[in-house]
């Protein structure tokens, strides 16, 4: 089955074959997808993304002046290439703080699964590449 991407920029539903796109584009507005890094959602798009994404979604809530939300950033761009299982977005709690009120952001970097816009296992705190991979390997394997 070729997963459905929500665009960002326009909140249209676009089918993404993994495997044949290497950068995908909105058939609607041309915008560019998540297709292997991480889609970047502000308060515009966030609902939009999370709830019309036909895949469990990761978002990462960040700040850019945290360290260890740097620090993770390379595994969750390397989480977004792996896994087609999954899609990976980040959302910047410093220019968006009404998100991180809604969701009790206390602490960055917090990892929030969502599965049809509900926000579901939550992790706060930085991980190592391999503990990230561990963490949403387990999380997804209950998903299912």
């Amino acid at each position: 089955m070729t997963p459905l991407v929500t665009c960002p920029s326009c909140q249209a539903r676009n089918r993404v074959d993994p495997m044949r796109a290497a950068s995908p584009v909105c058939g609607r507005c041309r915008a560019s997808l998540p297709a292997g890094v991480p889609a970047v959602l502000d308060s515009a798009s966030f609902d939009a993304f999370v709830s019309r994404t036909d895949r469990p979604v990761l978002v990462d809530f960040w700040a850019p002046w945290c360290a260890p939300c740097r620090m993770m950033a390379p595994g969750l761009a390397k989480l977004a290439l792996t896994r087609t299982d999954l899609a990976i977005a980040k959302l910047d709690t410093e220019k968006h703080p009404d998100l991180a009120a809604r969701f009790s952001i206390t602490a960055i970097p917090t990892l929030i699964l969502f599965s049809k816009g509900r926000p579901g296992k939550r992790h706060s705190g930085a991980l190592s590449p391999y503990q990230l991979d561990q963490l949403v390997s387990g999380w997804l394997a209950n998903y299912k």
